[in-house]
């Protein structure tokens, strides 16, 4: 009988995964957890500190933690990471200029122990821009394709689409 009782809990019980959000100031973090939260696009303004939101997608509870990203308040990131699941990473598809400082600031944080196993999800956003770069030329740009020993996706986006892609995620992080 104890067996089936468990085996009846894990069928239906909540998953819990932990979600941090990082990328640079004005990337589109804090517009897309509220997207995600409320399903609603609504007014931001830069983050100084962090927002957590709890997201509730079939059976599975994100905590998402939306971290600031000015380039003063980066260093504050690593006491964010432990116990960090999934790993999303936020890129303005549309701002070139700091494709360079992106790739830096996404591998300093990979090559930290706390996130060895952290699922990384990366957000190509603001994909309705009309000179926004594709998902592959982003790839090429933080370098993606040479991280070894790293699960990872790609996602082109914009903040007002990123419900679609919740159920494709859901099933990669939790594979």
């Amino acid at each position: 009988m104890g067996n089936f009782a468990s085996l009846f809990k894990g069928l239906f019980s909540k998953k819990e995964m932990r979600i941090l959000m990082v990328g640079l100031d004005a990337a589109g973090k804090t517009t897309i957890l509220y997207k995600l939260k409320l399903g609603e696009i609504v007014t931001t303004i830069p983050t100084i500190g962090f927002n957590v939101e709890t997201v509730e997608y079939k059976n599975i509870s994100f905590t998402v933690w939306d971290v600031g990203g000015q380039d003063k308040i980066r260093p504050l990131w690593r006491h964010y990471f432990q116990n960090t699941q999934g790993l999303i990473f936020v890129i303005d598809s549309n701002d070139k200029e700091r494709a360079n400082e992106a790739r830096e600031e996404l591998n300093r944080m990979l090559q930290e122990d706390e996130l060895r196993n952290a699922h990384l999800l990366v957000f190509a956003n603001k994909q309705d821009l009309p000179n926004a770069l594709n998902a592959a030329d982003i790839t090429e740009k933080l370098g993606l394709h040479k991280l070894s020993n790293r699960n990872w996706y790609i996602q082109a986006t914009c903040a007002t689409s990123v419900m679609v892609f919740m159920k494709g995620w859901t099933g990669y992080l939790i594979n």
